[in-house]
Order: structure tokens, then sequence, then C-alpha cells
């Protein structure tokens, strides 16, 4: 028997890709929000983050709610 015959046995088993394609859309969604909706500020200080020289640190460091256990 292939694959296929046992999943068409499963009473119910359409509701599945619905569910998924809807928690798809609504995590894309909520991403997009995210982005649309956070300051420039946060992003512009992600961005530099990985090149850590001495301005960055100093833009960092004046950063509220920046963790100094970070560095």
């Amino acid at each position: 028997m292939k694959f296929i015959n046992y999943l068409e046995s499963i009473t119910g088993i359409g509701v599945y890709p619905l569910v998924s394609l809807l928690i798809f859309f609504l995590f894309f969604i909520g991403v997009t929000f995210y982005v649309v909706l956070a300051r420039k500020e946060y992003f512009d200080i992600l961005s530099i983050l990985p090149l850590r020289s001495s301005e960055t640190e100093t833009l960092i460091s004046n950063t509220p709610g920046y963790d100094e256990a970070t560095k």
C-alpha cells in the first residue's frame, strides 16, 4: 500500500494544509508589522553590531537598555 493511501484513509486530513497555511500567513503578517512599526534606530544599531569599532562601542553603550555583559 502506498503512503498516499494511508493519508486518504485519515478522516479530516484536509484541515491540516489549511491550518499550516493560516499559521504561515499569521507569522508573515506579524513579522511584517514588527519590521514596519520598529524604530529605525533599533535596526541601525543591529546593523553595526558585528563591526565593533570604537565608534560602535560608544553608540551602543549610549543606547538605553544595552546590557554591558554582552560586550
